[in-house]
């Protein structure tokens, strides 16, 4: 009899503890759509005077001048867009290949060591590398790649404008490669996790029928992980277009959309905020909070892709089965 007591106050013990943790579970989930739903109200309502006199002109003008109260975002949305597009273009095979050598190439005693030092460069702060990107990066940038550049291929058609304008070191290109190598350690840990997890039985079948090493990661790491690589990639992208003082630093905080040329001076959404936050007031304030808001929004749409893209990979790989 008191087995059974003992047994049905167990049970009821277990049952009021998952009750509890269910409700735990589920207000942490609430509290978080209650903060992000927070967040969205606070900047729409700060924006709102920017959003009511511009409209959508403000996305789609390059004006900025707060004495005239004058705002336009395309200067600082292009830059913000450009730059971690070029950041995402040098740093995913960068990342890939880093990646590919730890889990597939590199000797056993060389991994970790190699690996935890990777990872150290997430740990520098974002100022640091703004820094030193200006004082010792950008001259190096303009003497060593600028230049070249633009005698290889300055006179190309199309190309060579992107190329063009005082070779000064800061500018679109400079702000997208500091970008890379602050993205590099976060999309190269992610994937070299998520290549880690791949059965070994797959990878020693596709030896085992005269595979490469890169037919291997292509064929049988690459489509196992898929979801782990883009997700460390949009990551990786996240970081990028939310970066702040790098960025500042590097991109030249200029207001001016003259040419399409990578080595011209620009803007982005957060150096902008960075840079005129501080002695904002009135329209001013109300324009870089509405920048902010364009900043969440394109944060969401570049989830938003992903998610698809994911989706599109699985129902296709539904079909072909």
């Amino acid at each position: 009899m008191c087995e059974k007591v003992m047994a049905n106050s167990k049970q009821t013990a277990g049952q009021t503890a998952d009750v509890v943790f269910f409700n735990v579970t589920r207000a942490a989930a609430i509290l978080t759509l209650i903060l992000l739903a927070g967040i969205i109200f606070s900047l729409v309502v700060s924006a709102w005077p920017s959003i009511e006199k511009f409209g959508l002109g403000f996305m789609f003008t390059t004006d900025w001048d707060p004495p005239a109260e004058k705002f336009g975002a395309l200067v600082q949305i292009y830059g913000t867009l450009v730059s971690s597009l070029i950041a995402l273009i040098i740093a995913v095979p960068v990342s890939f290949g880093i990646a590919l050598f730890l889990t597939e190439l590199s000797p056993v005693w060389l991994r970790r060591p190699l690996g935890t030092a990777i990872e150290l460069l997430a740990a520098i702060p974002s100022i640091v590398y703004g820094m030193w990107g200006l004082l010792v990066f950008a001259p190096i940038f303009s003497q060593y790649l600028q230049l070249p550049l633009q005698r290889m291929i300055g006179d190309w058609p199309v190309i060579g404008q992107l190329v063009q304008g005082p070779p000064v070191g800061i500018g679109l290109l400079c702000a997208g490669v500091i970008l890379a190598i602050m993205i590099i350690p976060f999309i190269a840990s992610v994937m070299r996790d998520v290549f880690e997890v791949t059965p070994t039985m797959l990878k020693e079948a596709a030896y085992g029928m005269g595979s490469t090493t890169w037919e291997v990661m292509w064929k049988v790491v690459l489509p196992y992980t898929k979801v782990g690589v883009i997700g460390g990639i949009m990551l990786g992208l996240g970081r990028a277009i939310g970066e702040t003082m790098a960025v500042t630093f590097v991109i030249g905080n200029t207001n001016l959309l003259n040419s399409a040329s990578l080595f011209e001076p620009a803007n982005s959404i957060t150096s902008s905020l960075a840079n005129e936050f501080a002695e904002a007031g009135g329209m001013h304030t109300a324009a870089l909070m509405e920048l902010g808001l364009i900043l969440f929004i394109i944060t969401a749409l570049v989830l938003a892709a992903s998610k698809l893209l994911l989706l599109r990979l699985s129902r296709n790989e539904g079909s072909k089965s």
